[in-house]
């Protein structure tokens, strides 16, 4: 049976287990499960001295955090002691951080204990971690499915109960479309909610930090020590976040008509009613609601964010840290070289739609526009959330594909984040929660979306129908 965090916690501080053991059966069952490729890196000998002095402080009385003995995963784009941070590519792979991500550094002091890194698309690139320079991960309902992305490898432990919680990170649906895929929540948070210090950098403008989990209030725990202001981060909000119990108050919900259409399986847009169905049975009005705008967000997104991918991915030359090409004669060759040898077919996909929309000429036609329709989108949201609490959606519009099956057609891959996208283009918060399984029990997720800063509703509401639900 699946333990939550608070199972956990309970069972350490009445002596029924140790931070040790709950790390060594974590460890063990991330051996047992090796075939998902979930995971890149075990950070055991960190993990299993970090039980011990937690152990110890418990034994001699001390007051300990509140996650004490908790193991968790985090994906391998985050910096993290005890294993190399590779973010999945080649250009990384002997690259030892020097500090710790700013919400790793938060989990630890709360005494949970990081026992892995796991896997993902390259830089954060796909929507299937088939994109990883280290294999693919498998999804944990089905082997020769993917598992989502870009954070596969974390849905992947979560779902296979290795950890009750594991961190991702959400650029376009990267936490939420893989948390659909497995059977498990998936939460993004309000864009500077959580700082994005320490974690390597896809788009600037929507990365967000959040995390998966088996139930809401396990969102709500990680999350409400995630959250709040770090010097590090200029973009981080002073801290709002206070968890909220389940609340009994009738919300008022709007679905995204645009969102149920053509291109929907029928299995996702059959669950995604039911859900309806139960949310109005729990005493909540749901109407049909429209976003003119919203078919278009893809491209938006397609656009805007591989312009940000162009500039951020710059960094790696091959000079300062990272994989360096040998064998060259000038200083050009080096760079072109090692960036070559170090990047996936993705990455140099989008690092060269990113400059062809940037470069003279095209910065107005392209990149310009799709701000501006950004601007739109936006406005379409808020006017929205002027009338309605939350929004609804299915989160992907379908269940896992096959392993392979949209490798060759990119176009159809990006089609797969078509849901996702829009709450981040707006920097909202939204969360994916498992909303059944089609006739061939694979899992099936519906997106709750919220205005910004409303994360502690938002999760109680995912948490209220997870009880009613059953």
């Amino acid at each position: 049976m699946s333990q939550t965090i608070t199972d956990i916690i309970a069972s350490i501080q009445a002596g029924q287990t140790s931070a040790r053991a709950e790390v060594e059966t974590a460890l063990a069952k991330a051996r047992e499960h090796e075939s998902y490729h979930a995971l890149l890196h075990l950070t055991e000998e960190r993990a299993l001295q970090r039980a011990d002095e937690i152990d110890a402080r418990l034994k001699a009385g001390e007051k300990v955090g509140e996650l004490a003995g908790v193991p968790f995963v985090v994906k391998d784009n985050f910096l993290a002691f005890g294993a190399p941070t590779t973010a999945a590519s080649k250009l990384l792979e002997n690259f030892d951080a020097p500090v710790q991500a700013t919400v790793v550094e938060k989990l630890e002091a709360a005494g949970a204990i990081c026992i892995g890194k796991s896997n993902l698309d390259a830089f954060a690139h796909g929507g299937s971690t088939e994109n990883s320079a280290y294999g693919v991960t498998h999804n944990a309902f089905d082997t020769t499915r993917v598992a989502g992305g870009s954070s596969g490898g974390s849905a992947v432990v979560t779902a296979l109960d290795i950890v009750p919680f594991a961190l991702g990170s959400d650029t376009g649906g990267s936490i939420r479309q893989p948390a659909s895929f497995n059977g498990i929540f998936g939460y993004k948070p309000t864009y500077g909610m959580v700082s994005r210090y320490g974690v390597v950098a896809m788009a600037s403008s929507t990365d967000c930090m959040g995390c998966f989990a088996r139930t809401a209030d396990d969102v709500a725990r990680v999350m409400a020590i995630m959250a709040g202001q770090d010097d590090k981060d200029m973009t981080t909000l002073p801290n709002y976040f206070v968890p909220t119990a389940p609340s009994k108050i009738n919300a008022k919900i709007g679905v995204i008509k645009e969102t149920m259409g053509d291109g929907v399986d029928d299995d996702v847009r059959h669950a995604t009613e039911q859900y309806i169905a139960s949310l109005r049975a729990a005493g909540h009005t749901v109407d049909e609601v429209s976003m003119p705008t919203l078919p278009l967000a893809l491209a938006m997104y397609y656009i805007i964010v591989p312009a940000e991918v162009s500039s951020n991915l710059a960094r790696y030359d091959g000079i300062r840290y990272g994989r360096r090409a040998s064998g060259v004669q000038t200083l050009a060759e080096l760079y072109g070289r090692s960036r070559d040898e170090g990047f996936v077919t993705e990455n140099k996909r989008r690092i060269m739609i990113g400059s062809y929309v940037l470069s003279s000429g095209f910065f107005d036609a392209y990149y310009q526009q799709a701000q501006k329709a950004r601007t739109l989108l936006m406005g379409e949201f808020s006017g929205l959330f002027n009338e309605y609490d939350f929004l609804l959606s299915p989160t992907a519009p379908t269940v896992a594909f096959g392993i392979g099956e949209n490798t060759s057609d990119p176009v159809k891959m990006y089609l797969s984040d078509v849901m996702t996208v829009p709450p981040s283009l707006a920097g909202l918060p939204a969360i994916s929660v498992p909303a059944g399984e089609n006739a061939a029990g694979l899992p099936i997720g519906v997106q709750l979306i919220g205005p910004m800063k409303s994360d502690a509703a938002l999760i109680a509401l995912s948490g209220s129908m997870e009880v009613h639900r059953g």
